[in-house]
């Protein structure tokens, strides 16, 4: 049996010739690295101004960069600061980069630490009073998806049910357009702070 032929479309025959394109999302990876990188060390402050929520035996000083070529096909770069994932245990903020999509920022809590957590979570919620303030609550089954779509992620101001405290695992997330780029170090930070202080009501 003779193989078979893989022919390439003339976009992908023009792209497959141009080195210059791959060069130029290098570049725009490494900036995302630099800004996250900048970004942990505002987190650290942040945090050491917060003393009521470390502790608890999470790592606060070690932040994780990490990146990836296939979230449904397409480059990722996530900061996690601070970061705990043991079983059930997960405590986690965490900024994240999407080619193409958006960046966006998560808390999420799970076991001891949706445990301790939830109520302050939910007096956050309630004081907003019904004002979702640009955040979403994940209502997936599992808590490893990072899209926005209506199966995973609801505005606050959607979602019907009354308690975070009922829910297996709480994550909230904000979002921000790749369009406002020269915003997003501004976006991350304020959501980092909303965060800090959603955790300490």
């Amino acid at each position: 049996m003779s193989p078979a032929k893989v022919t390439l479309s003339p976009k992908e025959l023009e792209l497959v010739n141009d080195a210059g394109w791959i060069l130029t999302k290098n570049t725009i990876i490494q900036k995302v690295y630099t800004l996250f990188g900048s970004l942990s060390e505002a987190y650290k402050t942040v945090l050491e101004n917060n003393p009521s929520i470390t502790g608890h035996g999470i790592d606060f000083r070690s932040p994780k960069i990490s990146k990836g070529e296939q979230y449904e096909g397409l480059p990722w770069v996530m900061l996690d600061h601070p970061r705990y994932f043991a079983g059930d245990d997960v405590f986690a903020i965490r900024s994240f980069f999407w080619w193409g999509n958006f960046c966006s920022i998560t808390l999420q809590l799970s076991g001891r630490f949706r445990e301790k957590f939830a109520g302050s979570v939910q007096k956050y919620i309630d004081e907003m009073g019904g004002d979702d303030a640009g955040w979403y609550i994940c209502i997936n089954k599992g808590p490893w998806q990072h899209h926005f779509r209506k199966d995973n992620y609801l505005p606050l101001s959607e979602w019907k049910n009354q308690s975070v405290a009922s829910l297996p695992f709480i994550k909230l997330a904000q979002k921000a357009s790749l369009q406002d780029w020269d915003d997003l170090e501004k976006f991350f930070a304020d959501a980092y702070a909303a965060i800090t202080r959603m955790l300490a009501v």
